[in-house]
């Protein structure tokens, strides 16, 4: 199985890296606050209880989404990993379906070619993903890394193959914010599955299906 969240994290850097299609960026980057931040819901509301936020110039705030959003993009290719690899264990045509058990131990069993390949694929997409929304480090001020581009928002590199971006401002906040809940389940959720298989050894789906 983890051969199978590998493959889905590849194909999700992929996806977020320079084999995806672009579109135009946004016009400008909104002011970013604590309070004008997207996914803030009840009941938590603004849950921040060690302060990040109130540490953070914009610049810092912006780059914190930007890893938020990420983590929450790779958490939920895992979880689908976790379950649809489980799920194919002893069928799939990869490696003559030689990868089994739990989840965790998939990618011990794959061959080191692969490493190489997914470490090429992941570095193309983070490369790409830096280039959209980083600043060129000679380009930025020393007591200022990691500068974001003014008009880049945090997540948004222009993979947008089914033009489902709203072009209201509302509208594309309750998107960011839904994909931003999805995302931190997903967190927990992936942690979850890894905690589990590490206490007993036992996949997931054979949990499920118990």
């Amino acid at each position: 199985m983890k051969l199978a969240i590998v493959a889905s994290l590849v194909a999700g850097a992929s996806a977020f890296g320079p084999f995806a299609p672009k579109k135009a960026a946004a016009p400008a980057a909104p002011v970013f606050t604590a309070e004008s931040l997207p996914g803030v819901i009840e009941p938590t509301g603004f849950f921040d209880p060690l302060d990040f936020a109130a540490k953070a110039d914009e610049n810092t705030l912006r780059r914190y989404r930007e890893a938020e959003v990420q983590h929450g993009r790779v958490g939920m290719l895992a979880v689908v990993g976790f379950l649809v690899g489980e799920k194919v264990e002893g069928t799939s045509f990869l490696w003559d379906a030689s990868i089994k058990g739990p989840a965790i131990t998939h990618l011990a069993q794959v061959p080191a070619e692969f490493w190489a390949l997914l470490a090429i694929a992941i570095g193309a997409a983070e490369t790409k993903r830096a280039e959209v929304g980083w600043v060129e480090p000679e380009n930025v001020p020393f007591d200022q890394p990691g500068l974001l581009r003014d008009e880049y928002y945090p997540g948004d590199i222009g993979f947008d193959p089914l033009g489902l971006k709203p072009e209201d401002d509302a509208e594309f906040n309750e998107m960011v914010t839904k994909e931003l809940q999805h995302g931190r389940l997903a967190m927990l959720a992936a942690a979850g599955c890894i905690a589990q298989e590490l206490t007993d050894g036992k996949g997931i789906v054979e949990h499920l299906m118990g």
